[in-house]
């Protein structure tokens, strides 16, 4: 069922339903983080210190810790009590969580340019609101009577996961000491989450009839699990071969979903795309990789951002899209704009794969190329769904 609260009403709309304020928060500070990012690099680059902090852990937390958790705690907030036919979160209660991870950040975007102090205290307040998120998903799970949990325990586990990452993020750059907490994070937290939410609402979507072997979510985990620990150890032949077994298990489970691309409307058409891309960004980053091994060419993070990119940003801009027109009282349906804005998606894909491959060759022009598509992206994501979101349907 579709839920959505009248515009016409005295309450303030832009409040009144979890996922619209966190949606629209992720949407600026995608574009504020990564705009000081890209400066901060280029400045690097020449030689110069911009920010207080080093710009790739800046460019790793932000991304992870705010913008992508601002998505799941919106998108959560809203489904997780449908998930487990329970109530829904109280007002009151997700405002707190907005409260503190507005608070959080916006001071670690101020303490980047003044004081890792400010960047401590900024990490811990963010760390604090994702507490509070996880701290109700786990009493809705316990209250529900759904004899169906399966997913919601691994969606329960990824956040676990990234509830762990955030504390060792916060000791690592207090003790300035590698507690590998963005390589845990990108793999066991956003990128299994992520998966964790598609596997269960791409086929459902799409009115998959296909039967989802109950041991999925558990391989997956323990392949992924794997990989964080060889990359962790430098062992670069096994982080290749959980990879190419990876990429060979989810595309041949994502075939036997039959998910019917053709004649899939535009936006079940994104979420398609987005769910190959996992696949395809683990076969092609472990081609990369071990091209580098043996070459010794550097591919600056060319896996990392094939699944950032391709497989998370797309399946949150698919999901955040159709979650924004559906509770809005919209059909969920992508317009002629929404599909630009998904094209412009997999030309940030394919250019970031480009600069990563030209690094060497000091094509640093597809830095700026991949920033600005990045900045027009969510610009005119922002441009045409924050009216929705602040006001409701026209």
């Amino acid at each position: 069922m579709q839920t959505f609260t009248d515009p016409a009403k005295k309450e303030n709309y832009f409040l009144s339903q979890p996922h619209q304020p966190f949606f629209l928060s992720a949407i600026v500070w995608a574009m504020v983080s990564m705009l000081i990012f890209g400066i901060a690099y280029k400045l690097q680059l020449k030689g110069s210190v911009f920010l207080s902090v080093d710009s790739t852990m800046f460019h790793m937390y932000s991304l992870i810790f705010i913008v992508m958790t601002e998505v799941f705690i919106g998108f959560l907030y809203t489904t997780f009590p449908k998930f487990c036919q329970t109530e829904v979160v109280s007002k009151a209660y997700y405002l707190l969580t907005f409260g503190l991870f507005q608070v959080g950040s916006l001071l670690f975007m101020m303490g980047s340019f003044v004081s890792i102090k400010v960047v401590i205290l900024a990490m811990m307040i963010l760390f604090l609101g994702l507490a509070t998120f996880l701290y109700r998903l786990l009493a809705i799970y316990r209250a529900s009577t759904s004899s169906m949990k399966q997913d919601q325990l691994w969606i329960l586990i990824a956040l676990a996961i990234g509830f762990i990452s955030s504390i060792l993020s916060i000791v690592q750059l207090y003790l300035e000491v590698d507690l590998y907490a963005y390589k845990i994070a990108f793999i066991l937290y956003v990128t299994f989450l992520t998966f964790s939410v598609a596997q269960r609402m791409v086929p459902f979507f799409s009115h998959s009839q296909a039967e989802k072997p109950p041991y999925l979510l558990a391989l997956v985990f323990g392949l992924l699990v794997a990989k964080v620990l060889a990359n962790i150890t430098d062992y670069i032949y096994i982080a290749t071969f959980v990879d190419l077994i990876l990429s060979v298990l989810l595309f041949r489970e994502f075939l036997r979903w039959k998910l019917n691309f053709k004649m899939a409307p535009a936006i079940l058409k994104i979420l398609h795309v987005a769910l190959f891309w996992l696949p395809i960004g683990l076969f092609l980053g472990a081609v990369v990789d071990m091209v580098g091994f043996f070459t010794e060419m550097s591919f600056v993070f060319a896996q990392t951002h094939l699944i950032a990119l391709g497989f998370i940003i797309t399946m949150l801009i698919g999901f955040g899209t159709r979650v924004t027109l559906g509770h809005s009282g919209q059909p969920p349906h992508a317009d002629r704009t929404t599909l630009w804005i998904f094209y412009m998606t997999q030309a940030l894909v394919i250019a970031r794969l480009l600069f990563s491959l030209g690094f060497d060759a000091g094509l640093f022009w597809l830095f700026d190329l991949s920033l600005l598509l990045w900045l027009m992206l969510f610009g005119f994501w922002m441009w045409k769904f924050s009216p929705i979101l602040v006001r409701g349907k026209k």
